[in-house]
């Protein structure tokens, strides 16, 4: 594989082709064994009922490995809530403002008995005074860390780069911008409403705030998206994992794999430190020092995304998630987008800029929206 230099802008297709049965295993790793792991670089693998690790040879075979990743993110984030848990969504609006081609209401819904979630909602007006019965498509638009939360990615918070909900909402989508725990002004009590981290409360809020999409009369039911910056763009990865309505996930600078993470620096995986804080996986700290065990990483996270669209932004300067990372991440994925024959689906691209969500880059998602859900 060829690396940029300094290209910007230049989308990157995967398509990892005659990939052996077990393949080279990275940092460290060996063969699975039934009290092993299996490896984060081979997902065409898996284990039978008996222990017994198996080639996958078709996609008769990929659900079987997918479930052993779902297996490994419910370890360490905890299990997601159940029907009992999907409780009515009780929906109120608190404000709404007139933005000119677009509405923006802020309300609540409830994710769960006693937890109401505050989001914003933006609505195009082409769709919301319609004569006609016209449903526009939907986005789950996640911020980044931020300490305005979600209000940056509606055009409260004075980051131009972040606001994709309105930028969106102009392009004609009906746009969902819910908080992320623990951060700005939203404070749920975790241990009380009986979760293990942060990231799994995220994700019931999401796939929550996807059931309120779907019980608005001028929404499109079953085909979303979600994008995300930093904090949104794993927010999406992991909510789309376990939500198959969301069809076109875009992230960006939201993630490397966890071994290479701040270059595999100890301090940062001590507890409330990076990815072990209480709002993300605390369970994390436990793995200090053997990080190769962690029972899943985002190379399994991604295929486990296939065959929906991916596009991934990793640009070359940013120093929390390093891209040579991001490649490895997606050649590794690439292995399911193949197997399911759309190798296409599956894109990064490498700006040359830091820590950001750049316009050209963000054109080129909003673009890809408009081909797979409009």
């Amino acid at each position: 594989m060829s690396y940029p230099s300094t290209v910007a802008c230049a989308i990157r297709l995967f398509c990892l082709i005659g990939f052996p049965y077990l393949i080279p295993i990275a940092h460290g790793e060996s063969n699975a064994t039934p009290q092993q792991r299996l490896a984060r670089t081979n997902l065409l693998i898996y284990r039978d009922n008996e222990g017994a690790v198996r080639p996958v040879k078709s996609l008769r075979d990929w659900p079987k490995r997918r479930a052993e990743i779902l297996r490994g993110m419910k370890e360490v984030m905890g299990p997601l809530p159940g029907k009992d848990k999907r409780c009515p969504l009780d929906p109120k609006v608190e404000e709404e403002v007139d933005c000119g081609d677009y509405v923006r209401r802020f309300l609540t819904y409830v994710s769960e008995p006693g937890a109401r979630v505050p989001a914003y909602l933006l609505i195009p007006k082409s769709v919301l005074y319609a004569k006609s019965k016209h449903k526009a498509p939907a986005i789950l638009c996640l911020h980044q860390t931020h300490s305005l939360g979600q209000k940056v990615v509606v055009g409260l918070g004075g980051s131009t780069n972040d606001e994709y909900g309105v930028e969106l909402a102009r392009r004609g989508y009906v746009c969902l911008a819910p908080p992320y725990p623990l951060l700005a002004n939203y404070n749920p009590d975790l241990k009380a409403l009986g979760y293990q981290s942060g990231t799994m409360k995220a994700i019931w809020n999401n796939v929550r705030g996807l059931d309120l999409l779907e019980s608005l009369p001028f929404v499109k039911r079953g085909r979303f998206g979600a994008i995300g910056h930093s904090l949104g763009g794993h927010n999406a990865i992991f909510t789309a994992v376990f939500d198959q309505r969301i069809k076109v996930i875009v992230s960006s600078c939201g993630f490397d794999s966890f071994p290479d993470y701040y270059g595999g620096d100890a301090e940062v995986w001590k507890p409330e430190r990076g990815w072990c804080q209480t709002r993300y996986m605390p369970k994390l700290a436990e793995y200090a020092g053997r990080l190769n065990e962690i029972p899943f990483d985002f190379h399994e996270l991604i295929g486990a995304l296939a065959p929906r669209q991916v596009f991934v932004n990793a640009p070359l300067g940013d120093t929390n998630f390093r891209w040579r990372s991001v490649d490895a991440v997606a050649k590794a994925a690439s292995q399911v987008y193949s197997l399911s024959g759309v190798p296409q689906n599956l894109r990064v691209e490498h700006p040359d800029c830091g820590h950001l969500f750049p316009p050209a880059i963000r054109r080129i998602a909003y673009q890809l929206f408009d081909e797979n859900l409009k």
